[in-house]
């Protein structure tokens, strides 16, 4: 039988203090003329709305983790979140010594069916106060998200292709966060695109051309 490893202190790994390790995931989405929005589920003990996370179990995967939460905190399958940043201020959370791995998604609004009961799509400006250091896990996630969306258009493909070049521009600016300008924004986008032959009219005037991501 191998002995019990023991470091150079003499000590083993469980004479050590270890935190609870926890998985929480920002689900960013955009719901049709809205503003960025984040999924939220309610605390089955006290009743907040915070983002669906859960403690990892012992031998579990942390991805396992995650779709757990998913599941049985907002009732949300088919999602594939990937890891955003590691939390891990001690006190961060007020239950105790509470590791986070934070993931994230981007989806469209429309792969989101919520029991309203248990879970909700808030815009992320009135997602705070947050338990559990969540807010900071949201500020991050979309940081992170704007960071994208200003080099590339649509990246997490939160629209339908084909799209006009009005409908993108609301969108980034619905993520961003800010107005864009209209003739700023297509120069930079248009080099980045596809246009294909479907034209969309709204309205008088000449059809708008609608695109593709490349």
């Amino acid at each position: 039988m191998t002995s019990q490893y023991r470091d150079a202190a003499g000590k083993r790994l469980t004479d050590y203090p270890r935190p609870s390790v926890a998985v929480d995931t920002a689900v960013l989405t955009v719901p049709v003329g809205g503003a960025l929005s984040v999924l939220q589920v309610r605390d089955a003990v006290d009743g907040y709305w915070r983002l669906p996370g859960t403690f990892v179990h012992e031998g579990e995967r942390l991805a396992a983790a995650v779709l757990r939460s998913l599941a049985t905190k907002a009732g949300v399958t088919g999602l594939a979140p990937e890891q955003l940043h590691v939390f891990d201020d001690p006190s961060r959370d007020d239950r105790g010594w509470v590791l986070s791995v934070a993931h994230v998604d981007v989806v469209p609004a429309a792969s989101l069916v919520l029991d309203d009961e248990r879970a909700r799509v808030v815009p992320v400006a009135s997602a705070t106060g947050m338990v559990h250091g969540h807010d900071d896990i949201v500020e991050f996630a979309v940081a992170s998200l704007r960071s994208l969306y200003s080099a590339a258009p649509d990246p997490r493909g939160l629209l339908a292709e084909p799209f006009t070049m009005t409908e993108l521009r609301r969108l980034h600016e619905a993520v961003r966060g800010e107005a864009l300008l209209p003739d700023s924004f297509r120069r930079a986008m248009v080099p980045l695109l596809a246009a294909t032959d479907a034209k969309r009219v709204d309205g008088p005037g000449k059809p708008a051309t609608r695109y593709r991501r490349r």
